[in-house]
């Protein structure tokens, strides 16, 4: 949507009292000032938003700094990009999908569409779902708002809902990839006869919230249990991505990539010690990949890296055998 056309929408909002259009509109607008890097026009439009009310009611909440919600999110500058995760090709066509709709919402608002920007990620825990998320916003050039349950959830009536409010309205006012990990902390199936009252006002709650985000920030949820969660949840998110174990391959390919961008060689075929690591994980495979560059920076100027993969292997098993 043109500025113009946001203009134009934020004074029928205005004259006709519609409250959450007056809202998602001025919210379009200073993220917009804040990707142009209008800094001072962001700042107004917030300071305007903060004091004006329509029909009696205020429309923003009583601050926008970090420091007032601190406790409640990490923001975070995201690093890693997608094209250094080692994905399925279905979970990495339906990322640039993602990213294609966020990067040209205008074109498809001035057809009447808005980009699709829920997501949730599917899987068990180790495998990518957090990395998809920074890489998400790492290709949209905005920051990650990854949400602290143990600031958000609080121990009296109604606080955990005040929380996720507060949060919700931060991530609003700019543009962001907002992430939810173990989604089903919060998003729990509301028919759980052991679950309290308060446990099912959350998740009203929180569809809720979700439902009042504009489009400019992306929601990432993260789950290992999607059992847990709420139907209602379910519906929320446009895009639902299993991320499963990596295959024997996909560990062989992140071995060889591993190789090139340290510029070593680890003294076995990627496809032997993807076989030696058969049944890791991906952070397990990256914590064995740190493990070898320790061990081999410690051994230089002899470092023997067939030595090291071999020991590095050894107590890997030993460490997954004790576990199991």
């Amino acid at each position: 949507m043109a500025k113009s056309d946001k203009i134009i929408s934020l004074v029928k909002a205005g004259a006709l009292g519609d409250k959450q259009q007056f809202k998602r509109v001025t919210e379009s607008l200073i993220a917009d000032e804040r990707a142009k890097k209008h800094h001072v026009i962001a700042e107004r439009l917030e300071d305007a938003l903060r004091t004006i009310s329509v029909s009696n009611a205020t429309l923003r909440p009583r601050d926008y700094g970090f420091s007032k919600i601190a406790s409640l999110v990490d923001e975070r500058h995201p690093a890693i990009k997608l094209s250094e995760l080692v994905l399925n090709p279905s979970i990495t066509e339906s990322i640039n999908e993602l990213i294609a709709e966020q990067s040209r919402a205008d074109l498809l608002r001035s057809y009447s569409l808005e980009p699709r920007n829920r997501l949730l990620l599917i899987g068990p825990p180790g495998n990518g779902k957090t990395s998809i998320a920074e890489a998400l916003a790492e290709a949209l050039m905005v920051p990650l708002i990854v949400v602290r349950y143990e600031g958000v959830i609080g121990s009296y009536l109604g606080e955990t809902a005040s929380n996720l409010k507060k949060v919700i309205e931060f991530a609003s006012s700019r543009r962001c990839v907002l992430f939810f990990d173990e989604f089903d902390t919060l998003g729990k199936e509301r028919g759980d006869t052991h679950d309290t009252g308060e446990v099912k006002r959350v998740v009203s709650s929180l569809l809720m919230q979700i439902d009042s985000l504009p489009s400019h920030v992306v929601v990432v949820g993260a789950t290992n249990h999607s059992e847990l969660l709420d139907r209602a949840v379910w519906r929320r998110f446009q895009i639902r991505l299993e991320v499963p174990m990596p295959t024997r391959s996909q560990i062989s390919k992140w071995f060889s990539d591993f190789e090139q961008h340290h510029g070593i060689s680890l003294g076995y075929a990627p496809e032997t010690l993807a076989k030696k690591l058969s049944g890791a994980n991906f952070s397990e495979v990256k914590e064995f990949g740190t493990t070898v560059l320790r061990k081999m920076v410690l051994s230089l100027p002899d470092a023997n890296m067939k030595d090291i993969c071999a020991e590095t292997v050894k107590n890997w098993h030993k460490v997954t055998y004790k576990n199991n």
